[in-house]
């Protein structure tokens, strides 16, 4: 457990770059077995790695032995009533709202913005000496997804915004030291700027409704004066705060890691096939916590009541005794299969009712932009 009060805090937070498990889960694995328990922040936690209570986990509704949680520190930086924080009835209805802007049913309206703007930003790619494909990806989605929440059109404005994301991303997973200087406060200071920025628009649009086109922003504000629905303005702001984030930062990160291994290996990169989905990737994400509601006995371990599990996805994608050498490259290992995004096994998106309400819009950018990249044009990757 560590030591008093930080526990194994520090440990924890030490950054890594390896593409493996978090060399502080595998010494803690290697050590304990599958499911160990560990101290982070003051709060006693339960970490599994064991496919089946992950599953049982993520499976469990309205009424279920566990239910979200996150630290004090992390819920005020994504927001008191975001997504992530609530249950059943209302956790089902952001989730629709999500969904009413990118979800399967808003892919069509999507796809044409979508690929011009993909196709517009690899031609101006190509024209420059090299490019940061994680800083340019991420700009180029953040610039989409901004566009259809908000309108927004202006550079600087889309330039501002997007730093103030850049900044709370820096601290999202950090030491929660809020002092001036440290990423915790930074990251503060870039969703106060955020938070402020959605405030001020969602009173521009009540003193002078927008003619013409709908943006989602639109949409939410009817929600919330339509007098019938649960969404309040709290809620909104923070989900209209949440959006941007998960609609550029994970799925840049994702492209950045398939560019960097197709590149890697021609022959994968010579039969890649977006259409058909030859390729299928691990994302690599943070754990999952829940706290626990009442003593659980699962697979001969108790959980403790006011406990928090915090389910950790990678060791099930990298597990040795499900994949063949699961560090390697190898798309031809889904040859055959269908694969469940929440299965056991492999829950690149989630699970149960916390699976990822944007895992189709996700699945739609990497597409076209390794339609585009791969049939039109020729690079070389810089270490």
């Amino acid at each position: 457990m560590g030591l008093p009060i930080i526990g194994e805090t520090l440990q924890f937070f030490v950054p890594y770059t390896s593409t493996d498990i978090s060399p502080f889960i595998k010494k803690r694995i290697q050590r304990y077995g599958p499911v160990f328990r560990t101290s982070i922040v003051g709060h006693p936690i339960i970490v599994s790695t064991d496919p089946e209570l992950n599953s049982l986990v993520f499976k469990q509704g309205a009424d279920s032995w566990f239910k979200p949680w996150y630290t004090d520190s992390f819920s005020e930086i994504i927001g008191s009533e975001s997504l992530m924080f609530h249950e059943g009835f209302l956790h089902k209805y952001v989730r629709g709202l999500v969904r009413e802007g990118f979800g399967p049913d808003s892919l069509k309206s999507l796809l044409v913005d979508l690929e011009g703007r993909t196709k517009s930003h690899l031609g101006s790619w190509s024209v420059l000496p090299s490019v940061d494909l994680k800083e340019v990806v991420s700009a180029m989605l953040h610039g989409f997804a901004v566009e259809k929440l908000y309108s927004f059109s202006d550079p600087e404005m889309i330039r501002g915004h997007k730093q103030s994301y850049d900044a709370f991303l820096r601290g999202l997973i950090s030491f929660p030291l809020n002092i001036p200087g440290t990423a915790y406060w930074k990251c503060l200071q870039g969703r106060k700027w955020a938070v402020k920025t959605i405030k001020k628009l969602m009173d521009e649009r009540r003193e002078s409704p927008r003619m013409g086109e709908r943006d989602y922003l639109d949409f939410v504000m009817e929600e919330i004066d339509s007098g019938e629905s649960p969404l309040t303005e709290k809620m909104a702001t923070d989900l209209l705060f949440l959006l941007p984030f998960a609609a550029f930062e994970s799925t840049s990160s994702t492209i950045v890691s398939a560019f960097h291994y197709l590149t890697a290996h021609p022959a994968a990169l010579a039969e890649l096939t977006v259409t058909n989905e030859t390729l299928r990737l691990t994302n690599i994400v943070p754990g999952i916590f829940r706290k626990v509601m009442k003593d659980v006995e699962v697979k001969g371990y108790l959980i403790p009541a006011g406990w928090t599990v915090m389910v950790y996805p990678t060791a099930a994608h990298l597990n040795p005794s499900v994949y063949d050498d699961p560090l390697s490259f190898n798309p031809w290992r889904w040859e055959g299969q269908k694969v469940n995004s929440g299965s056991e096994n492999f829950m690149a998106f989630g699970g149960g009712t916390r699976f990822c309400s944007g895992a189709e819009f996700v699945k739609l950018c990497m597409a076209i932009f390794f339609h585009h990249l791969v049939t039109k044009y020729r690079y070389v990757q810089f270490d």
